[in-house]
């Protein structure tokens, strides 16, 4: 089963278990190196994600990540053999666990 999808030649996007969100990375000579797996991918170099948090019930409030309004979103994590190992600065539940990386 498939854990991330090649959305063209240069991109591929996951679906990140901590954000509950797709996370979309370049792949190739100027981005992250990809092993061509879609069912077990690795990625390297590690992936990081940022943003700021909107308010409660506005366009892009994340309840995923324990950051007030205006503060900013961390999901940073490697992806290994099909599973994401988040480290201990993201932003959100999963911060410092490792899981399976959910089908794409």
């Amino acid at each position: 089963m498939p854990r991330v999808r090649k959305l063209d030649s240069m991109h591929l996007r996951f679906r990140c278990p901590g954000c509950d969100d797709w996370h979309v990375v370049h792949s190739g000579p100027d981005g992250w190196h990809w092993d061509h797996s879609v069912d077990l991918p690795t990625l390297h170099p590690s992936v990081l994600v940022t943003g700021i948090q909107w308010p409660v019930g506005e366009g892009f409030h994340n309840p995923s990540h324990a950051v007030a309004p205006g503060g900013q979103t961390v999901c940073h994590s490697f992806i290994r053999a099909g599973r994401i190992e988040f480290l201990h600065d993201s932003t959100h539940h999963l911060a410092g666990q490792t899981v399976d990386l959910p089908e794409a």
